[in-house]
């Protein structure tokens, strides 16, 4: 499979990783077939497009939950459900994200954060391998994320910057170690 960008569209931002991303993720936003599909897409670094299930329910509630208690504990930013983020291979998804507004302002109008928000959240899901998720951490770290929070199929959170596990979050310290 190849990007979904033709010959012209692929000249014009093969060497800017972030305009290339940008240009693929237009592009599938754009395609009505794709919005009617239950699934959720990411690309990788050539511009393919990586199709998941829809997770299960539980992992649904605890994007809510997570969501809701940023709101509540951490004011004055934008929270993001299923948040795409253009990363050095591709665009990914987090699962929740927590971005000032000058991260918010950047990237508004376009398909994709051009930056990583300062918090990216992942939910495990049974299907989660610890290589995909280590790797999705350290994309969002190297796209400018300052926190990544994961949170265990239990409800337990984890906290950590790019070099260190955290007892509990720099930014949002209130934010609890599990959710129910």
């Amino acid at each position: 499979m190849s990007t979904v960008l033709e010959a012209p569209e692929l000249a014009a931002v093969e060497h800017d990783r972030t305009a290339f991303n940008l240009a693929v993720w237009d592009k599938i936003v754009a395609n009505p077939e794709f919005a009617a599909m239950p699934y959720r897409f990411e690309t990788d670094e050539h511009g393919q497009i990586i199709m998941s299930p829809p997770p299960a329910p539980s992992h649904g509630n605890k994007q809510s939950k997570i969501s809701s208690l940023l709101w509540r504990f951490f004011p004055g930013g934008e929270v993001i459900s299923e948040c795409p983020i253009s990363t050095r291979k591709g665009v990914k998804a987090a699962d929740v994200a927590w971005c000032s507004p000058e991260i918010w302002r950047e990237s508004e109008g376009k398909s994709c954060l051009l930056h990583a928000p300062e918090i990216c959240v992942e939910i495990l899901s049974p299907s989660n391998t610890r290589g995909e998720i280590e790797e999705k951490k350290q994309l969002y770290f190297d796209a400018g994320a300052k926190e990544f929070w994961l949170c265990g199929e239990d409800g337990s959170m984890t906290f950590s910057t790019r070099d260190a596990l955290l007892p509990a979050s720099l930014l949002c310290p209130e934010f609890p170690p599990r959710i129910d």
